[in-house]
């Protein structure tokens, strides 16, 4: 018997069809955040964690559907990743740093200046498998006291950082985004995926995701517009193994070929802010979208490391 209820899926190419489950239902898993941001699937704690940046707190949530506080006063901490040791790398806001959880619970500074001056708000991060870490640096955490302290940016541009693994040397290796936010490496690692999000406080702004390629594991060239979001903005996202990009979106999530077609959409009934895969095989995609964590089983399943 047919289902009267809408369906959460809106197909653009019929691919779409293979990388969803049609009879998965939108599970609303916890709803008492104030902004909901940086999921990140510890696989081996069988868990997520995730941001509640307005709140100052990463929240744990655990399969048997418990959610606790996994830290309190994170000074406003939004993306959230892993480095290939596991160590749970994090970006703070009300520090203006990158920072990285030891085993033993201490919290190192990997990046809070360039050139001698404070970095803006670092925003989202990724581990390339040499180590090296990328983070994107807009001002969203400055603006105001709602996701951090309000201050004048001292860096001259919105960069894409890099920081040397082993040297802990850090370098701009994009300099010409307006606020760069969400970012990613395709699974092989040959392009860099990040999103432009400047469109949040300037209307005349492009709402995009662009694509570099890789060179020499520490270099970004041939820069371009990989695709464009058609409601509200992109902000973080992640790649499946298949190369897809499944990213947020004023209406849900966007899921694009690697050719940057756009196969279909997941609706959510909030403003979406990140996403990543998790579970036992990475094939459940867990959305933070504005006050609450929700969460689907897709057919297929994330890049993601480790």
């Amino acid at each position: 018997m047919a289902s009267d209820k809408p369906s959460i899926y809106e197909i653009h190419d019929d691919r779409f069809r293979f990388l969803t489950v049609g009879i998965a239902e939108l599970d609303e898993l916890y709803s008492a955040c104030r902004w909901a941001e940086g999921p990140v699937w510890l696989a081996d704690q069988n868990c997520l964690v995730w941001s509640d940046i307005p709140n100052q707190r990463l929240l744990r949530y655990a399969p048997d559907g418990t959610v606790s506080v996994f830290r309190d006063n994170s000074n406003f901490v939004n993306g959230n990743t892993r480095d290939r040791q596991g160590r749970l790398v994090s970006c703070e806001h009300g520090g203006r740093r990158v920072i990285r959880t030891e085993p033993d619970g201490t919290i190192t500074t990997i990046a809070d200046r360039y050139n001698g001056k404070p970095l803006n708000s670092p925003n989202d991060v990724v581990v390339k498998s040499d180590g090296s870490i990328w983070f994107t640096d807009p001002t969203y955490g400055i603006l105001s006291d709602y996701e951090g302290y309000r201050a004048d940016p001292e860096q001259e541009t919105r960069n894409v950082y890099r920081v040397d693994g082993t040297t802990g040397v850090i370098s701009v290796v994009v300099d010409d985004f307006l606020q760069p936010n969400g970012l990613a490496f395709s699974p092989d690692e040959t392009r860099l995926y990040v999103a432009d999000s400047a469109i949040s406080h300037d209307p005349t702004a492009p709402s995009i995701i662009r694509v570099f390629d890789v060179e020499d594991g520490a270099r970004l060239t041939n820069g371009r517009v990989f695709c464009h979001i058609d409601k509200g903005l992109p902000d973080g996202f992640r790649v499946d193994v298949a190369g897809n990009v499944w990213t947020s979106a004023g209406d849900g999530v966007h899921c694009f070929s690697p050719d940057g077609d756009l196969l279909g959409k997941i609706l959510i009934p909030q403003t979406v802010a990140n996403l990543c895969f998790g579970g036992p095989r990475r094939n459940r995609l867990f959305i933070t979208a504005t006050r609450s964590l929700y969460a689907v089983y897709v057919a297929t399943s994330g890049a993601q490391y480790p």
